[in-house]
Order: C-alpha cells, then structure tokens, then sequence
C-alpha cells in the first residue's frame, strides 16, 4: 500500500471550477484526498509574485480547489505538498489559509517541513506537508529521517519548530547520507545527442541504493514470487536534453573536476568581490558561430556572483534540487566526467523513481513529470504513516520512527492490531494545528 502510494504521489492535476465535482466519488466514500497544487504564484523562482493578494493570483487558486474538494469529498485523509516557498510568501498567508480551511471542517492538522535526502536520496530538497484526518481517525505522524543529511536552507523562524529532524541531543540511528555516484555510477556514458529510449546497462550495481532502484515492479511494490531477484536488462528514458552547437562547444570547455563551471573558461577573472568578469588582457575567444565563448548571460547572471552557469556535479556532492528542465545556463547539472546534463532517467534516480518506471511526452515534457514529483521515498515514508494511522497504530505525536532499513526494503507490512469492539463515537470539535516541538 504505501510503496504504491508514493509512486503515484506526485504532480496531480486540479479541475479549475468547483462544478466538476460532480463526476467524483460520493461524499465520505473517499479514503484519502492528496496533492501538489501548483506553486508557480509562489515560487521564489517566479519574480511576478502577487504580493498584495495572493489568492486573487489565478496560479495561487488552485490551493482553494484542493480545499474546496476536500469539503466536498470528506475523505477520512488529506495530504497536501507543496514548496517552502509557501512558508517564506507573505507571511506565509497561503499556508495559514489551507491549514484554516482543514480546521475550519473539523478536521485535525499537523504541517511539518521535510528534506527528501533524509530519507535515503542524494538530493536535498526541502517540501512542506500538511496532513489532515477527520475527526473520527487517527492523525498520521511524520516519519523522521532515515539517513543523516545536515538540514539547510530552513524556513522561516516561526515555523523552524516544524522541520521534520530529530532533536540535537536526541539519540539518532541514521544511516549514512547519500551522494551522487552512490546514484547514477552504474549508468552507462552517453552523449549529449543520445536519442535512444531504451538501451541495455553495461554493469551491475555497485551500491544498495542500485539494486533497490532496479529491482522488478513486482519486488518493488512487495509482491515477488519465490523470493529471487531477476535482473532487468533494459533501461529506460537514459537520454539527456539535447545541448546547442554553441551550448556544446563551451561544456566540452568546461573541466572535469569538482566545482568547475563557466569561471574556468578562458578569458573570465574573478575579483576579490567575487564577481566573475571578461579578462580585458587576453582577447575574447569566438566560436564558429560568432558567439562568445563566454556569453553575456552568464557574466550578468546574479549580478556575476554565481558558480551555477555550467556547472559541473560532482560525485560526493548532494544535488540540491531537481527542477522541471535542466537550465545549464543558471543551474549545476553537468554531469562529473561527461560532456553533457544529465539525463531523464539520472534526474528519476535523484528523485527516488525506480528503473521500471517509464515517463511519457517529448524529453522537455519527461523532465518536467520529474521535477514536479514528489520523490519517492517521502511519498513512501508518508504512505506508510498514513498506513499506520488508518490502522489505528502509534502514538499520539507528531513524529514516528520507521523501521530499520525502510528506505531499501521491499517485503515491509503493516501489521493490524487485534479487532476491538467499535466504541460509540461522541460528536468532536476541531483539534488545533499541531505544531512540531
């Protein structure tokens, strides 16, 4: 159930008017309502932010949707995703509303922050969550980290409390945080034009993380027969975005080595202000098309401040964030040793997809199915509290603890507890927002 869930526990898409409901399930026969409403009004990547009336933002609405279907379908749950950017905007007015409307319906709610590397990725990528459950159910925790990852970029002071980690003093059985050849080493090199869909894999896996991302469908979601292993021979969506003439020419300058980007390039200087600019010295270097090798762009970029235009991976590096297209001209997604960014099914890797799972659509149209996910291993870890909670088990907290090995394990059950005599349910008031402590 829950490795299920978080496999389809990314990007769904919302009906735009209220008066589509129509063709959804009855009232109350819904087990769990959850989503991503789409951030783009609240990114901090978009620089037309409504500041002055967020939800009047047509991009922003669609958090009113999702509400507004969880008032009409009553499901017994409600998990709702989205970035933390939503804590950051406007006082974090947007995240204060979806939590008034859950509380506003009687259900119970909790809001934590949670770092997808913590939970066996080597990727950052720090998302918030807010859980709702009807008064009858037990509230879900959030499960806390499975591998030691330092948590960066934090949200706001008001909601540090709700970052999903354990305490400084608190006891941690964690396993070792992942990196980036931990992922993608057993891939085979491919150029930068590659166009096949499906090619074979040229090693066998060289980590856990390997072996558990190529396992079968069938092992995957717990269902295995005879308990044997088969190896799957075909990879799939093992293609990178095609790179311009001019793009190409200049990541074949780039070297290979940790921390390299478009400052290495012959002809650019970096001040003791740290601002990368021309070497008025040497004279500019032009490409067959007439284009500077060291364009315009990259110079201009954050004021010249940033290491990020044509950047190069590194293996012990964690990767920051997946996105929706791999911009090398304002992002790190250069492979280590290749000439190239990295593929369809790298970016799957990082984001915790399996090797059996196909993405559809043109490669631009794949990358962004990636980029806007959920990684996995969260919808996962999330499916699994929402297993016990339907079941009635663990505590009364906010937090929980998953079983040992949880990221890499494919046979884990929920176990039910004994059948007890229903109790006769008293009416219940809305529970308040449980802030994590």
């Amino acid at each position: 159930f829950y490795t299920s869930f978080g496999l389809f526990s990314y990007s769904y898409l919302f009906v735009p008017y209220t008066s589509c409901l129509f063709c959804l399930d009855s009232q109350g026969d819904v087990d769990v309502v959850c989503g991503g409403p789409p951030c783009q009004g609240i990114s901090g990547y978009n620089r037309f932010r409504n500041f002055d009336s967020p939800l009047d933002d047509e991009r922003n609405q669609q958090i009113g949707v999702f509400m507004d279907i969880v008032q009409f379908l009553k499901p017994n749950f409600v998990l709702m995703e989205n970035v933390v950017d939503i804590l950051r905007f406007d006082k974090a007015s947007l995240a204060r509303y979806a939590l008034s409307r859950l509380v506003q319906m009687k259900y119970q709610a909790r809001l934590g922050t949670v770092a997808a590397g913590c939970y066996g990725l080597p990727q950052f990528r720090l998302r918030v969550f807010l859980w709702g459950a009807h008064p009858c159910e037990k509230l879900p925790q959030f499960p806390l980290p499975t591998h030691d990852v330092v948590v960066r970029y934090w949200p706001p002071p008001a909601f540090e409390r709700n970052t999903v980690a354990y305490d400084e003093d608190q006891p941690r059985p964690l396993e070792k945080a992942l990196v980036l050849e931990d992922a993608i080493s057993d891939l085979p090199a491919v150029s930068s034009n590659e166009h096949r869909d499906e090619m074979p894999y040229d090693k066998p896996p060289e980590t856990e993380f390997q072996r558990f991302i190529r396992s079968p469908e069938s092992e995957m979601i717990g269902h295995s027969k005879g308990g044997a292993r088969i190896a799957k021979d075909v990879l799939y969506d093992h293609r990178p975005y095609s790179l311009s003439e001019e793009d190409y020419a200049r990541v074949c300058q780039i070297p290979k080595k940790k921390g390299a980007n478009f400052r290495d390039l012959p002809g650019v200087v970096v001040g003791a202000d740290n601002v990368a600019r021309r070497d008025q010295k040497i004279e500019q270097v032009i490409l067959p098309s007439g284009k500077p090798l060291v364009p315009d762009f990259a110079l201009k970029f954050s004021q010249g401040k940033s290491r990020r235009p044509y950047g190069r991976l590194w293996w012990d590096e964690t990767v920051p964030t997946v996105v929706t297209y791999p911009d090398l001209h304002s992002q790190a997604v250069l492979h280590p040793d290749q000439d190239r960014v990295l593929t369809i099914r790298e970016c799957a890797r990082l984001q915790g997809f399996p090797d059996y799972y196909r993405f559809c659509g043109s490669v631009k149209a794949r990358y962004r199915q990636i980029g806007n996910a959920v990684a996995v291993p969260v919808g996962r870890a999330l499916g699994y509290a929402m297993g016990l909670a339907a079941l009635g088990l663990g505590d009364d907290g906010p937090l929980m603890t998953l079983p040992k090995k949880f990221s890499h394990s494919t046979n884990l059950q929920l176990s039910e507890p004994e059948p007890e005599p229903e109790p006769e349910l008293e009416p219940v008031e809305a529970v308040p927002i449980d802030w994590i402590s």
